[in-house]
């Protein structure tokens, strides 16, 4: 066997596995947040020795990075997997709910990715893009079934996500996050056909005259 076919060999299947038991453990321990949330809290929760979690991840900042990704791709694959969801309305809204746990994973890694993420990064466009990509494959499809406004772009409504999931660091957050989602997504939506021209007619009905 030469040394390209070598170098090139595909990893173990144990090793994989080891990998992803830790972006996973990771995921958990890094969404709780705290003090507890460090690389031996994530080594344990994983069942692998801290040597393993560094030989995958020799720095914090490549564990935190690959956990960030892998979010990103996970919600990306949601997106294609509700993309044939029977109600558009209601696919967009799992994904959005999907999307809170993400920023709650970000959140317990905020200080290592202050500056990898930060406008303008590699990793701040691979996120914005690939999230971008997802959420207006949803939005897009409710909008052609007539289901959703078309003045809100892919971007904007990105925007306004992220926004109600910073609204505020307190304990509870996610339950006020997905809160003000419900409500912003049934802004969006557009009346029944029947529902709208009763309220057409309620706002242009002439006032009645007063008797003298």
């Amino acid at each position: 066997m030469d040394d390209h076919t070598d170098q090139t060999r595909k990893p173990r299947a144990d090793a994989v596995r080891n990998r992803e038991r830790v972006l996973e453990a990771a995921k958990l321990v890094f969404n709780a947040g705290g003090p507890e949330a460090s690389l031996e809290a994530v080594a344990k929760r994983a069942g692998v020795g801290i040597g393993t979690l560094y030989r995958h991840f020799p720095t914090r900042e490549a564990l935190f990075e690959a956990v960030y990704r892998r979010e990103v791709e996970q919600l990306s694959e949601l997106a294609e997997q509700l993309k044939n969801a029977k109600d558009p309305i209601e696919a967009l809204r799992r994904w959005l709910h999907s999307g809170v746990e993400f920023v709650a994973t970000k959140k317990g890694m905020m200080a290592a990715l202050a500056l990898a993420v930060q406008s303008g990064s590699e990793l701040h466009a691979f996120s914005f893009e690939r999230l971008t990509k997802a959420i207006g494959s949803l939005l897009n499809r409710a909008v052609a079934a007539g289901e959703m406004r078309a003045d809100i772009s892919p971007e904007d409504l990105l925007r306004a996500f992220f926004g109600m999931c910073y609204v505020h660091d307190q304990p509870g957050w996610q339950a006020t996050a997905l809160r003000l989602l419900d409500v912003f997504v049934a802004g969006l939506r557009v009346p029944p056909p029947g529902k709208a021209k009763a309220r057409s007619s309620k706002t242009t009905k002439p006032a009645a005259k007063r008797k003298p």
